[in-house]
């Protein structure tokens, strides 16, 4: 049945939040030791890679501790010190989803060591991830067996762990044991845990199709879903109560629940949006208000000059030159700060008028045409054509992640106009990045039959913003894969360029890029946003990776010739030695 994949999804989404969660509570035992272990090892080791990798382990920053823990196991260490790294490596792999590394680097420590029971859970907790259900089970149990008396919260994540691992290999009554186990341990007040805990049991009975067991729990959490405050919940809970009213053949209803699941995914889009675009327009609004107060202290200022130079005129006419000489400079001074304010006033109120432009010109017709899809999708059910409801609702889905990625390009192109935009160059390893980008493309790549290959070195070191630089390459993919037909190929790799910067190449076979078209988006690179003209077609995009790699002391380079495909090479500074 088609409940059963989704469900499992669903498990596996709680487990990771689950595994999160435990990992930082076995802080109160295991954990705590390891950590002053490896502060006492760290400490003015010879290894300058070592501490590195344990000082950003320290910061949760991931990406770094995964390029340092890799180059400090090229060093000389002791076979402690390579357990610590083994370890804070596999943890940074995991955070990455990069479950194979995890686990290759958590099976290189040494058995019977100092962390055996750390080694033990994350194992346990690596191959859940991987779907190598035995093994997870074998471990998650061997280190029950051995951590009876650890704290409740850690023992209710293994046993969820446990019950996840029997549901996917069909052993119900073991998984029904282990949820029940898990949801006897949750405290009354904890609601969120007590739902996801009863659509576990209900994925238990839906998946030997018991629906008179499975669908009352259902119904259950999603009752206390819509009173209680997560929106995640609400969201997992409608739409399961969608699927389930899909399979009962109950498609009105399933519509009602896939429309209020899709009102709760809005919602948690838009929650920090709409307080971001608030904020936006309440510093606007404050931002107006200061320059009028500010324009009329100029004013009453101006009045009390002139009227003190009147004064100091009758006294000499010396005196009344020197001290007109004085207001002048000072008058002079001030109208410069003015002009300047008119200045940068124009700017904002032309990005202003820019971001409408886009707005009302770019959405009009993705909205258009998503209601057109909804009023057919309303005459296909009212008409009973089931075979077709499919189609229309993947197109307007298709259309709805379209116009999101425009509004983020908006949203983002705003706040970094207004110097709201998050920015801090640091140093990081490029690889995960890149790994980490092109993760969210591999399911569009292959439904389009796409190849999608890398080939990327791992000791590459860039200093630069991360976060401006995943949206500049979510920016690229998404072109390369939009302009890359059925059967094509999508290259990826890094290098060193030179001392000074390193390269992230994307090459596609697409359509490719007319020469007259090229020229206008090469053209960006010193491109204002007074100086666009909407009817040329010049992109918001490209705009804003144009902008955001310059930000970053960058260059962003492309060829392209039509009907052969597209090469686009992103320079960025290497760090610091």
């Amino acid at each position: 049945m088609e409940i059963s994949k989704y469900c499992l999804s669903i498990l596996l989404f709680i487990v990771f939040n689950f595994n999160v969660f435990s990992q930082s509570q076995e802080k109160i035992k295991d954990l705590d030791l390891f950590i002053n272990r490896a502060e006492t090892l760290s400490t003015n080791h010879s290894n300058k890679f070592f501490s590195k990798a344990f000082e950003f382990y320290k910061k949760r920053n991931f990406d770094s501790c995964y390029a340092y823990s890799g180059r400090a196991l090229l060093g000389e260490l002791r076979q402690e010190e390579k357990d610590i790294v083994n370890y804070i490596q596999s943890v940074s792999a995991a955070k990455k989803k990069l479950y194979k590394k995890a686990l290759s680097s958590v099976l290189n420590m040494s058995e019977n060591g100092l962390y055996e029971s750390l080694k033990e859970q994350k194992l346990g907790q690596v191959y859940l991830s991987l779907k190598k259900f035995d093994k997870a089970i074998y471990h998650y149990e061997k280190w029950s067996k051995k951590n009876e008396s650890s704290v409740l919260k850690i023992r209710r994540a293994s046993f969820h762990n446990l019950g996840l691992s029997y549901l996917h290999k069909k052993e119900y009554s073991k998984a029904k044991e282990y949820f029940s186990k898990e949801l006897s341990l949750i405290e009354q007040r904890d609601t969120a845990a007590i739902i996801r805990t009863k659509m576990d049991l209900a994925n238990v009975y839906y998946n030997q199709y018991l629906d008179d067991d499975a669908i009352p729990l259902f119904v259950e959490a999603y009752d206390l879903a819509k009173l209680f405050s997560d929106l995640e919940l609400k969201q997992y809970t409608a739409k399961n109560m969608a699927v389930v009213e899909k399979n009962r053949k109950n498609y009105q209803k399933s519509v009602d629940y896939y429309i209020e699941y899709g009102r709760w995914k809005d919602s948690i889009w838009n929650r920090d949006k709409i307080w971001e675009l608030t904020e936006k327009d309440k510093q606007l609004a404050v931002a107006q208000k200061q320059q009028e107060i500010v324009l009329q202290e100029e004013q009453l200022k101006r009045q009390a000059v002139v009227q003190k130079s009147l004064v100091i005129g009758a006294s000499g006419l010396l005196v009344f030159l020197g001290f007109l000489g004085y207001f002048y400079r000072e008058l002079k001074s001030k109208n410069r700060f003015i002009t300047q304010q008119k200045e940068e006033l124009n700017v904002a109120n032309k990005t202003k008028d820019y971001l409408f432009s886009v707005v009302s010109h770019d959405l009009r017709s993705p909205i258009n045409t998503i209601k057109r899809q909804h009023e057919k999708l309303k005459r296909q059910l009212k008409n009973k054509e089931y075979d077709a409801v499919s189609e229309t609702t993947n197109n307007a889905i298709a259309l709805t992640e379209s116009t999101s990625h425009l509004l983020n390009n908006v949203l983002h192109w705003s706040l970094e106009q207004n110097n709201q935009l998050s920015f801090k160059a640091e140093e990081y390893a490029l690889k995960p990045l890149v790994e980490q980008a092109v993760y969210n493309f591999e399911e569009i790549a292959e439904a389009k039959n796409i190849a999608l290959t890398t080939m990327l070195e791992a000791t590459i070191l860039v200093k630069a913003d991360k976060e401006s630089l995943k949206i500049v390459l979510r920016n690229l993919l998404d072109n390369a894969l939009k302009y890359t037909g059925e059967n094509g190929k999508i290259a990826i790799k890094t290098y060193n360029d030179s001392e000074e910067f390193s390269v992230i190449e994307i090459k596609d076979t697409g359509f490719g890029i007319s020469e007259e078209k090229l020229a206008k988006i090469k053209g960006l690179e010193d491109l204002s946003i007074d100086k666009i003209n909407r009817s040329e077609g010049v992109g918001l995009g490209m705009l804003l990776c144009q902008t955001l790699i310059k930000k970053n002391n960058g260059k962003l380079l492309i060829d392209s010739e039509l009907e052969v495909g597209t090469t686009i090479r992103i320079l960025l500074p290497n760090a610091s030695a």
